[in-house]
């Protein structure tokens, strides 16, 4: 009788214990080969510049190396100053995303797509995480990679602080995909997860969460 309610006790336990994350882990990372420097169709989305074609209140700025980077101005705290946020003026639907970052320690940012409202990105858009999250082990939907409140990448993948990291963004016909630094680990349909009820276009931006942050080589190719 011991032996039995030991046994059904274990089984329970193993049911019901929960998931570290509550949202599904991606299926196994592949390893893949990102766009090449000349691979046709893509539009550089800065120009070097200004800029021209994105709209922000934030403290972005070109770097010396031409990188496009935040400089968190005295007093700026936190996430929800989102007309900080840096976004497109166009809206897009299908494409690929193509970019580099690099963060500085306990860096935070993001890469937000198919945002309805810029001013409520958060509820209105998609984010992709960028995160100083090197060395975790299992990396959630919060981590570097994770598509937040949706799906937890399926390998931790960013590299140390400073050094730069490289994600392509896919998304087509509601099918989204991120590669990064060689790995793809998200596949995510979005109409049977809860982004299902998240826009089918919108715009494209980076999150001021006031921490420094570098993204370089952003381009954009639309798919039809």
């Amino acid at each position: 009788m011991k032996t039995l309610l030991c046994l059904c006790g274990l089984a329970a336990v193993l049911n019901a214990a929960p998931a570290k994350d509550p949202y599904p882990v991606s299926a196994p990372a592949i390893a893949v080969t990102h766009p090449a420097a000349d691979a046709p169709g893509f539009t550089p989305l800065f120009n070097g510049t200004d800029l021209a074609g994105w709209k922000t209140k934030g403290n972005w700025v070109y770097d010396t190396d031409g990188s496009v980077t935040l400089k968190p101005r005295a007093g700026e705290t936190g996430w929800k100053r989102f007309d900080a946020y840096l976004f497109t003026e166009k809206k897009f639907r299908d494409f690929v995303l193509d970019l580099e970052f690099k963060i500085e320690p306990k860096g935070n940012s993001g890469v937000f797509f198919c945002v309805a409202d810029p001013l409520n990105p958060v509820d209105k858009g998609i984010e992709l995480q960028v995160l100083d999250t090197y060395g975790l082990a299992t990396p959630g939907n919060h981590d570097c990679g994770g598509i937040i409140k949706a799906m937890a990448p399926a390998k931790n993948m960013v590299k140390p602080v400073g050094e730069w990291n490289r994600y392509t963004l896919t998304l087509k016909d509601r099918l989204l995909q991120v590669d990064f630094n060689g790995q793809r680990i998200i596949l995510l349909k979005l109409d049977e997860s809860p982004m299902k009820d998240r826009p089918a276009d919108g715009h494209v931006g980076f999150q001021d969460e006031a921490k420094r942050v570098w993204y370089r080589g952003v381009r954009l190719r639309e798919l039809k």
